[in-house]
């Protein structure tokens, strides 16, 4: 069993297929191909994407924690961060993959890396508003994205709109 396919000793569709059968039979649904992770969707709730999971990958390097959807999130956001460059996720597959979910795990995953936290208790609290406004430049990628049916670029801000509070300083 193989953590990066990349590793594999033999690299064809059957060895490929068997290692990520063998993961997922041992509820291991991630596994890195090169730069990439691959995701199978279990179809069913599993407890890997909690606070505590979390805290295995927030500030480490792709190979100090095993695959994981998140361990790709963190590497987009500390290279943003740190190179102060726009980053990318491309999140693929077939109708029913969980491509949904997935986006919605990272974005989970970049509002708790852009909101400081490490599991450690800090002094400070950080606003719901915060986090959100700290996270905002990832979020508008994700909602500005130009698609083979919509060319509409203000996806994200049309939702904020529709759900922000305007007689407090709240989001919904």
């Amino acid at each position: 069993m193989c953590e990066d396919m990349v590793n594999l000793t033999f690299l064809n569709d059957a060895s490929v297929f068997w290692n990520l059968k063998i993961r997922y039979q041992a509820k291991m649904i991630h596994t890195y191909s090169g730069l990439f992770v691959v995701v199978i969707n279990p179809y069913k709730f599993n407890p890997i994407y909690t606070h505590r999971v979390s805290q295995i990958y927030l500030g480490k390097r792709r190979n100090e924690a095993p695959p994981h959807l998140w361990a790709i999130a963190e590497m987009a956001y500390r290279n943003m961060i740190q190179n102060k460059k726009n980053n990318a996720m491309l999140i693929t597959g077939e109708s029913g993959a969980g491509k949904t979910e997935n986006t919605k795990k990272v974005i989970t995953y970049l509002a708790l890396a852009a909101s400081g936290l490490s599991g450690k208790k800090s002094v400070k609290k950080i606003s719901l508003e915060d986090q959100i406004v700290a996270t905002n430049p990832i979020l508008e990628s994700y909602g500005n994205a130009k698609t083979a049916r919509n060319d509409n670029s203000s996806r994200l801000v049309n939702l904020f709109e529709s759900f922000h509070c305007p007689r407090s300083s709240c989001w919904m």
